[in-house]
């Protein structure tokens, strides 16, 4: 009994003396990761306290370079690690103050680790890479124990938009995703980007706005860019730099230059582009995109930070044409005719619409037409056709106004004054009609075959009476 006790007790201590020299190991779990990956670095070692909470007999971690934890007693005007660590774990050390620590710290990293089986410690966690459109997380610090940790990062936004105006009501609706317009028409567009929410941890923020026009819209050169907080509305044209190469750019290598620039304020551009003659007809459209280039690692120090851009945000321009073929009334093709589109506008005038007329003169294309009330006019009629009385027709569209895809789903033609019957289609943005013209009526006229007999008598007679006072001269000499 006393042997089996003793090898008991022997066998005790074996496992005391085993869990006493084995070295814990801790995860940190990062929340809300991204596609992004992480790593760790070892600032400080020491002992873990039972809560995971403290660590005491603090010494530098393999984490950082020699020359690191020299500048970094520099700063803090300390001899030692453990003394450093007293510094900034002191209870009026404030959160500020400790993302400047990480940023200093991050100057002189080394030993790159993971997230799993770590040694009791003070660890900087940062991204190792990004997914698209994300921006890496301010560094993390966290004495480990078994920690999950929620990275302090977010991204800027960008929108396009544009408005639509009714020529004929004056309407004007309100920043949206998709217009129509007629040739020449000047069109107004917007472009908002907000800020990440840890805006203030840049030290520097390039911003660039990228915006591509169609081949169908020709910039006005008339943007104005404004600093918006609120219901106050600055403009900072002069601090952006404007290109006009290869699309539009509007951009600034430091944000936080600009006064007053918060992460909760809003950068705005405006500007005018006129709808050209190149523009597409129909259900295709000039389609406008729009995208934000911006700082996303507010770890960097200096200018030499990475970048990336937001998804490209789309907005359209619709445009349409109306087709009139010349006909007679055998629905025949009927050529020598001139016709004026007249669009009927706010303030009671008209604005003329030229004609574009196929070589045999019998059909008329009128292009870049939007939604609104018309009058067309025949200017020439063919010879011996009546001319038609002027016809009045309405255009109505619709298309998506709130949309990342914006579409143009239906397009009719609606004849208000005089018979017109349109034929719609949508992809081709057209409206097809047929005027036609009737012959001017054959009135009857007087007189006939009977009216030429006696002309013919009357000649002759005419001719006799003349034979006979000659004959009759010729008698009376003699």
């Amino acid at each position: 009994m006393k042997k089996l006790k003793l090898f008991l007790a022997t066998l005790l201590a074996l496992v005391f003396a085993f869990s006493a020299g084995k070295v814990k190991a801790y995860d940190i779990t990062v929340d809300n990761a991204g596609s992004g990956t992480y790593e760790s670095y070892r600032i400080f070692t020491g002992t873990l306290s039972e809560d995971g909470k403290t660590l005491s007999n603090i010494k530098w971690g393999d984490g950082i370079t020699e020359a690191g934890r020299t500048a970094l007693q520099e700063k803090y005007k300390v001899s030692s690690a453990a003394a450093l660590a007293e510094v900034i774990g002191a209870e009026g050390f404030t959160a500020t103050q400790a993302e400047e620590f990480a940023k200093e710290a991050g100057k002189y990293l080394q030993n790159a680790g993971g997230l799993t089986n770590l040694s009791a410690g003070y660890y900087l966690v940062q991204n190792k890479t990004v997914g698209s459109n994300e921006a890496y997380t301010n560094y993390i610090l966290e004495v480990v124990g078994n920690v999950t940790v929620t990275p302090k990062t977010d991204i800027p936004t960008l929108e396009k938009k544009v408005k639509d105006t009714d020529d004929t009501t004056g309407e004007v609706t309100d920043w949206q995703d998709s217009a129509d317009y007629d040739f020449d028409d000047s069109v107004p567009f917007q472009l908002t980007a907000t800020l990440p929410s840890n805006f203030d941890s840049y030290e520097t923020y390039y911003f660039e706005i990228t915006d591509s026009l169609s081949d169908g819209l020709t910039y006005n050169k008339d943007a104005k860019i404004y600093l918006v907080n609120g219901n106050q509305k600055d403009d900072v044209t002069q601090a952006f730099t404007i290109e006009t190469a290869d699309g539009l750019h509007f951009k600034i290598a430091n944000l936080k230059a600009i006064s007053g620039v918060t992460a909760s304020s809003k950068i705005v551009v405006e500007y005018t582009s006129t709808l050209n003659k190149s523009a597409v007809i129909g259900k295709v459209g000039n389609p406008n995109t729009a995208k934000l280039i911006y700082s996303n690692n507010p770890n960097s120090r200096g200018t030499a930070g990475s970048t990336t851009e937001t998804p490209e945000d789309t907005v359209i321009v619709f445009t349409y044409k109306t087709v009139v073929n010349k006909v007679d009334e055998n629905s025949k093709p009927l050529a020598r005719a001139e016709f004026t589109l007249y669009k009927k506008l706010a303030d009671g005038s008209q604005k003329a619409v030229t004609a574009i007329k196929n070589d045999a003169g019998t059909t008329f294309e009128f292009k870049g037409l939007d939604a609104g009330d018309y009058i067309l006019s025949e200017t020439t009629t063919p010879n011996g056709y009546n001319t038609i009385d002027d016809i009045k027709f309405t255009i109505t569209a619709e298309h998506d106004v709130l949309s990342d895809t914006p579409a143009l789903t239906s397009l009719s033609g609606n004849a208000t004054s005089g018979e017109l019957a349109f034929t719609a289609a949508v992809t081709e943005g057209s409206l097809s009609t047929d005027v036609v013209n009737k012959k001017g009526a054959t009135l009857p006229s007087t007189g006939g075959t009977g009216t030429r007999l006696l002309y013919v008598l009357g000649f002759i007679l005419i001719f006799g009476a003349g034979i006979l006072l000659v004959t009759k001269k010729r008698m009376d000499t003699k």
